[in-house]
């Protein structure tokens, strides 16, 4: 494939290179780095960002030529700032400049897909408004355009608000793939990585099916998970915005992609990829875009990322971004142990050694080291023919360039994601290894065989995967994070044909559909679902969209999760449901300014970033985020103190004009919910109603979650909101909240 690519193709790394190069002389300095330079709102009217960002870096570097080969980039289609290559002294500088929201050190970024979209209760022939005209923008690795999940066939023209391109040598758009544009700030490009959104990594084309994909019936993978593959909504349009590459993802490059996005016209964006974590919400470009986004009436759907299952772990936490979370489906891969092995040993057995008895001496490793089977670690010639037990292996590689016949890993950490693998692999418990290990010990020829992969019902399902990020949100703990929940572990999907088959990066097989997981599989599964409300209710606003899907959820099994809410938010998602929700938790633009308000952004930081001076802040000091319009409730308390809180909230009327609805609501003791009122009666589509929360309790102490609910029904719709209560410890990240009298409760 590489071949078709092109010598110019071929030559631009290296003029890249040389740019840099020349950069980097000119400026006479090693330690520069590139620094995003964050400035708000776009100014209106005849205004050329690329001319006052230029006019900034003169004013630091002294020359005006120096400023136009240190910038990199120029925000300026959806909102104000620039990318440029700075040292320390001079990024300082321009923070103090007037007009400067941020400025944040380019940082890496984590990427954070048959049966799935069958399993949230999204029927294939349930088609709502008018799906075609929806545009699906994914921030991702790029896409494969040749897969048959993207072909146009039977689609008409994009919509006419699309104002979007294709770039790139080699790439093609067609009616589904309507958009493909690709980023690099750092200028350099692995040996497998194309010049343009055509995705080498597998990755992207892996979400974008997830998210919209057509219908494809021979879809699977080396037998396993055999049936039709299919995206959310089959006839929405796709724009891929490549910003990861072999050599991971720029943050620069995700703040060009959604200036672009937004003004290029997509009313989804996807983003599977996410910090470990940031500071506050103006210094992680993710929230920064989806902000601007939120402005234009786009939803940002991101994954929370795959730290879990450690509290406190999520990505992607501002309020306007819809957070999803992974959960299982009631599909496993087995081969013995869990694992997706699509190689047939057809019953025969071969010999079976321990890891810790293949020592390769020779090259520096004890049995200590050689147990967990490593590269290099193995010696060959105990290894060859044989099949190895290791313990908690990184992957097959150690056994593979060993020339070992397959590998029994043993695994103490994760029992719920299956992985694929170069070579026969299994995964099996520490304690199966160990039975596994007493019978080498004990048998003179221990032999073993490890069985071709099957594809088992798990009747528990769904439960959180155990790599999933957990609450709670260490920037606001008063905004329950994640969000939902949606599916995410052993997820087939399209796949790129040079991307590797398997975790082994030097598998040379090659595959139409692959099968992987992560929250960065359940994000578009989530981006689909909001795709297919937004096609039935096209001038719902992203928080109608995002509260449609969080208060329709099917609610998940406490006793499976003791971390509760901080594991899977609001609960499963239900697509099917949320396009007709009853009632929706409605935010504003202004809403989210007042939220930044009590966060502690002052007047003019936030005149910045809606470009409107006329903002402002009546608050003054942090207050707690308790009246923010969110689906969900929650109160952090600090240890040993009563628990007391009123929260506010304003739902608005999307189903019947002359409705009643009546309160429900759950709260173990001894903490006490008071809801007022307790009936809300609507004459009118669109009509509002406000109401308030006060919860009450003794003091507490190392309380880690309660769980509760608030519901509100007509007897049609169930409108359901998760209330959890849970201690902070002094001296923790969550410790200094805000002080806030309590509202008078009327």
């Amino acid at each position: 494939m590489a071949a078709k690519v092109g010598l110019h193709v071929l030559l631009y790394p290296i003029l890249l290179l040389l740019t840099a190069l020349d950069l980097q002389s000119c400026h006479g300095d090693q330690e520069r780095k590139v620094y995003i330079v964050y400035m708000g709102e776009r100014p209106q009217g005849d205004f050329s960002v690329a001319s006052t960002h230029h006019s900034m870096l003169e004013g630091v570097l002294g020359s005006i030529s120096l400023a136009k080969k240190s910038l990199i980039y120029s925000y300026g289609r959806s909102f104000n700032g620039f990318a440029a290559k700075l040292t320390d002294e001079e990024a300082g500088k321009l923070s103090e400049m007037q007009g400067v929201v941020s400025v944040l050190p380019n940082h890496k970024l984590k990427l954070h897909t048959t049966r799935s979209w069958d399993f949230v209760g999204l029927p294939r022939s349930k088609v709502v408004g008018h799906q075609g005209d929806i545009i699906i923008g994914l921030l991702d690795t790029g896409i494969w355009p040749e897969s048959e999940s993207f072909s146009d066939e039977g689609l008409s023209s994009p919509p006419r608000k699309w104002k979007g391109i294709c770039l790139g040598a080699n790439f093609t758009c067609n009616k589904k793939i309507i958009g493909g544009r690709f980023y690099n700030i750092n200028r350099y490009f692995g040996s497998t990585d194309f010049i343009s959104p055509r995705d080498s990594e597998g990755h992207g084309t892996h979400t974008s099916s997830t998210a919209a994909g057509r219908k494809i019936a021979s879809a699977g993978y080396y037998g396993l998970a055999n049936g039709t593959a299919r995206g959310g909504v089959p006839s929405a349009r796709i724009a891929m915005y490549k910003v990861c590459w072999s050599t991971g993802c720029s943050s620069a490059d995700v703040m060009a992609a959604y200036d672009d996005a937004i003004a290029d016209g997509v009313d989804i964006i996807s983003v599977s990829l996410g910090f470990d974590r940031v500071g506050q919400y103006f210094e992680d470009p993710i929230a920064i875009g989806a902000f601007h986004a939120m402005r234009k009436g786009i939803l940002t759907s991101a994954s929370a990322g795959n730290s879990g299952p450690i509290p406190s772990t999520i990505a992607n936490y501002a309020p306007w971004i819809l957070t999803v979370a992974a959960n299982t489906i009631d599909r496993k891969f087995v081969a013995q142990g869990l694992s997706i092995n699509s190689y047939d040993l057809y019953g025969k057995s071969f010999p079976l050694i321990w890891g810790g008895d293949a020592a390769n001496y020779s090259a520096g490793f004890d049995p200590e080291i050689s147990k967990f089977c490593s590269p290099r670690s193995l010696n060959s010639y105990k290894v060859e023919g044989k099949i190895v037990l290791c313990r908690n292996p990184q992957d097959d590689t150690g056994v593979l360039t060993a020339n070992g016949v397959g590998t029994i890993m043993t695994n103490s950490f994760t029992n719920d994601v299956a992985f694929s693998y170069s070579l026969p692999a299994t995964r099996i418990s520490t304690d199966d290894g160990l039975k596994i290990l007493d019978y080498i010990r004990s048998t003179e020829n221990p032999i073993a065989t490890i069985l071709v992969g099957e594809t088992w019902k798990d009747i528990v399902a769904p439960y959180i995967a155990s790599f999933s990020s957990r609450g709670p949100n260490f920037i606001t703990p008063d905004i329950l994070k994640p969000d939902l929940t949606a599916p995410g572990v052993d997820i087939l999907a399209a796949w790129s044909p040079v991307a590797s088959a398997s975790n082994d990066f030097e598998d040379p097989r090659s595959v139409r559909f692959n099968i992987i997981s992560g929250t960065s599989m359940a994000c578009p599964h989530a981006s689909g679902a909001a795709a297919y409300v937004k096609a039935a209710h096209p001038n719902w606003s992203p928080a109608a969209i995002k509260s449609a899907l969080m208060t329709t959820v099917h609610k998940m099994d406490p006793k499976k999760h003791e971390d509760l809410e901080f594991s899977y938010g609001s609960g499963h998602i239900n697509p099917s449901k949320a396009i007709d929700p009853g009632l929706v938790y409605d935010s504003s633009e202004a809403d989210y300014i007042d939220f930044l308000c009590k966060q502690g952004y002052n007047n003019t930081t936030i005149g910045l970033i809606t470009g409107d001076n006329s903002s402002f802040c009546t608050t003054t000091g942090p207050k707690r985020a308790w009246g923010l319009n969110y689906p969900s409730f929650s109160l952090p308390v600090e240890d040993g103190s009563p628990i007391k809180a009123v929260f506010t909230r304003t739902v608005t009327n999307v189903g019947r004009p002359n409705s009643t609805y009546t309160l429900s609501f759950h709260m173990p003791p001894p903490i006490t919910v008071v809801v007022k009122p307790s009936i809300l009666s609507f004459s009118a589509t669109g009509e509002k109603k406000k109401f308030r929360v006060k919860v009450h309790g003794p003091k507490v102490a190392q309380q880690p979650i309660t769980s509760g609910e608030i519901i509100w029904t007509d007897g049609v719709h169930v409108v359901r909101s998760p209330l959890v209560v849970y201690t902070v410890l002094p001296g923790s990240t969550f410790s200094s909240l805000p002080s806030q009298k309590e509202p008078r409760f009327n």
